[in-house]
């Protein structure tokens, strides 16, 4: 038994229910009244380190990430942390990798610590299957579940987002204007951002009446000798191209790489354009221009739905953040 149950025998929200756990006064007597009599009938009653009803917390929230190498998640796990911390919130972090078991076994592991919320990082722990995400969303009728980067309906999950797909569809379209009618595409993943990103360079192509050419897109995972190599092999084989797109600034670095090999001009002949601004965009040289992802705004806004989750303020189940562009040295417009 746990508070969806609750919500839905009782005609009301998650997060009424919420409200009524935290003795929160924006909730009238005769809902309350309902809600309590639901929780009687139905036997629930909130764990001892659940919020509200005079009881504690455990002021815990577990985070999920697939590799804490990673530059990207790594600052993301740093944002939160800080954030939660401002808040009076401990976390505990598990480093799942990309096997579906291990995220679902450290899922319940982090059930099992009585968290207060789990937060999960990147749009790795999403399948196209929808039944690999049943873990997750079993998980939301326990706990607020919030996802950043990525999207997953249902009850109790809270995501925020890039918009990914704008992002990428408006740098490629800048490119196009200005000239660029051979663009290659190199990205990291197939994952839900991945698809998002992909997606926005084919619009922009399509849009502009250009052609989708197989060649001009590769996966190279986040590999900067993988990229380099790849845009050798086109280099080699006569095919030319004038710019490079990629969905992570590692696969920028390695186009960089090959250029100067090449002894190919930047921006002059070719531009390079890296994604999530990351500290690899300020270490090259030329400096990449890069897409800011705003990692950051996005782990800020994550935490601050958790906390209006369980003040039970209404707070949206989805909340995209833009993206910026910062323009470096690698690109002309």
């Amino acid at each position: 038994m746990n508070i969806y149950d609750v919500s839905k025998k009782a005609g009301v929200s998650i997060a009424t229910v919420s409200r009524v756990l935290n003795g929160n006064t924006n909730v009238s007597e005769k809902t309350k009244q309902r809600v309590l009599d639901v929780m009687d009938e139905l036997g629930y009653t909130p764990n001892v380190f659940a919020r509200g009803l005079g009881l504690n917390t455990m002021k815990t929230i577990g985070i999920m990430c697939t590799d804490s190498s990673d530059v990207y998640l790594a600052n993301a796990v740093y944002y939160l942390e800080q954030e939660l911390r401002i808040q009076g919130y401990d976390c505990i972090l598990c480093c799942t990798g990309t096997n579906h078991e291990n995220k679902k076994k450290y899922t319940e592991l982090l059930l099992s610590k009585r968290v207060d919320g789990i937060i999960f990082v990147g749009s790795k722990f999403l399948d196209e299957e929808p039944s690999c995400n049943a873990y997750i969303i079993d998980a939301a009728k326990t706990i607020p579940v919030m996802l950043v980067n990525c999207y997953l309906k249902g009850n109790n999950i809270y995501c925020t987002q890039c918009d990914d797909e704008t992002a990428v569809y408006s740098v490629t379209d800048s490119l196009i204007k200005s000239g660029h009618t051979n663009i290659v595409y190199l990205y990291t993943s197939t994952s839900q951002s991945g698809q998002n990103k992909l997606a926005g360079y084919k619009k922009a192509l399509e849009l502009n009446h250009l052609p989708l050419k197989k060649e001009f897109m590769q996966l190279c995972n986040k590999d900067i000798l993988r990229a380099k190599e790849y845009l050798t092999g086109l280099f080699a084989d006569n095919i030319s191209f004038d710019a490079v797109v990629t969905s992570d600034d590692s696969l920028a670095v390695g186009a960089l790489k090959f250029a100067y090999e090449h002894h190919i001009p930047v921006p002059q002949d070719l531009s390079i354009v890296g994604y999530n601004n990351s500290i690899l965009a300020r270490c090259t040289e030329p400096e990449l221009t890069s897409i800011d992802s705003k990692v950051e705004a996005l782990c800020t806004t994550t935490v601050n739905t958790l906390m209006g989750v369980f003040n039970g303020s209404d707070v949206p189940s989805r909340t995209h953040i833009t993206a910026d562009l910062i323009k470096r040295n690698t690109t002309l417009f």
